[in-house]
């Protein structure tokens, strides 16, 4: 999985290879073109709820922004692919 590598001076951080080659299917609700996306094309928003966990990319064809939920597969199909990711804290 990942690896830990340290900086001098510095604690440990935690790496993930990642191929640049990592794409995946998508389908726009809009114009119903189906692509074959990039990981960095896309990005991942995970929320405290299903509600505010949710992928996004723009439609290459028609230039849509497409926001579709994202369940637990999901989320880790795609942080395992290298997209980037935002995670959303709430106060407690």
């Amino acid at each position: 999985m990942g690896h830990l590598s340290a900086l001098p001076g510095r604690a440990a951080v935690p790496t993930v290879s990642v191929p640049e080659s990592a794409r995946f299917k998508a389908a726009c609700p809009d114009c119903r073109a189906r692509s074959e996306l990039a990981a960095a094309e896309f990005r991942l928003v995970i929320g405290a709820t299903s509600r505010t966990t949710f992928y996004s990319f723009t439609c290459p064809d028609c230039a849509a922004c497409v926001r579709r939920p994202a369940g637990e597969r999901i989320v880790e199909l795609l942080t395992d692919g290298g997209v980037r990711t935002l995670r959303l804290h709430t106060g407690s």
